[in-house]
């Protein structure tokens, strides 16, 4: 499992700075933002597992950034904890209703902090909200965006594998594995940025298997984004002379040695159009067995 990222939003440099030091020092990947305006923007170039947010920033409040995160598809699930000089009721009442998930007062124990951004990181995960590794939703937010899409049109899912991910994983290892699943997860929210709406929703379903609802007229341009834009740039995880020969060496089904090409993937879709579902489970064995004929089709080729 990688590094759990936190971001810290606070525009006191001597705080900002201290809580770095210390969570980096823990072990977590910590990014610092002074500005709410800045928190938003980092946030939607790279996931945080967890935000620790001072309400009165310089540009925004926290309140407006915590507001912002809630209504938005792809960040509404990150845990969030105020960190504020307030101590009154209603202050506290108010980050609770946006639905942040604690709050803490300055002066603070930064012991008490630690353990409380530590239970709510495991809280998401516990819950089935986020996958360890890339920070996305994971199953039960899946399964609550597939329940509200089947009573809607206009839509699309796409089940995305990643073609050979174990053959990398056995020549490169579990850390360069994870890197990959994290590379992922940003290059599909770049993609989405550059070609979807604020509304698509990404989702990370397990192991190499990551999701997308996005609409239907979008679909072709994304897919097609998601597969030239993965294949080019996942080499970058490959040394240069799996790169130059386009393969890998990696243990076979039988136990031997034999070639791997460099992964790809294979994506799936579904819409209503297509078809009306009654079940969610519709919806991902028609996605899944979709996704295969996309890879079964690629190897042909």
């Amino acid at each position: 499992m990688g590094k759990a990222r936190l971001l810290i939003t606070e525009d006191d440099v001597d705080i900002s700075n201290m809580l770095k030091i210390y969570f980096s020092g823990l072990g977590y990947d910590v990014d610092v933002a002074m500005r709410g305006s800045e928190a938003l923007e980092k946030t939607r170039q790279v996931l945080p597992h967890l935000i620790v947010l001072d309400i009165m920033l310089p540009d925004i409040d926290g309140y407006e950034v915590c507001r912002t995160l809630r209504t938005n598809t792809r960040t509404s699930h990150i845990p969030v904890i105020f960190l504020t000089q307030k101590d009154e009721r209603s202050d506290r009442l108010q980050g609770l209703e946006l639905g942040a998930d604690d709050y803490i007062t300055k002066p603070f124990d930064i012991e008490e902090l630690k353990l409380r951004v530590q239970g709510a990181i495991r809280r998401s995960e516990r819950e089935s909200l986020t996958d360890p590794r890339s920070g996305l939703p994971a199953g039960r937010l899946i399964e609550e965006q597939l329940r509200k899409i089947i009573r809607e049109t206009g839509w699309s899912y796409l089940d995305i594998r990643i073609n050979n991910f174990e053959a990398f994983k056995d020549v490169y290892g579990f850390v360069a594995g994870d890197d990959v699943l994290r590379f992922t997860g940003m290059l599909i929210g770049e993609v989405l940025d550059e070609l979807g709406t604020s509304a698509d929703f990404i989702g990370h379903a397990g192991g190499d298997n990551f999701i997308v609802i996005t609409t239907e007229g979008a679909t072709p341009v994304i897919s097609a984004a998601l597969k030239s834009r993965f294949a080019e740039q996942v080499q970058t995880h490959y040394n240069f002379m799996d790169r130059q020969q386009g393969y890998v060496m990696a243990p076979g089904a039988e136990g031997q040695s034999e070639k791997f090409p460099l992964m790809t993937f294979a994506i799936g879709t579904v819409m209503p159009t297509q078809q009306s579902f009654a079940d969610i489970r519709e919806i991902t064995e028609l996605a899944a067995e979709a996704r295969r004929q996309d890879a079964a089709n690629a190897v042909k080729g």
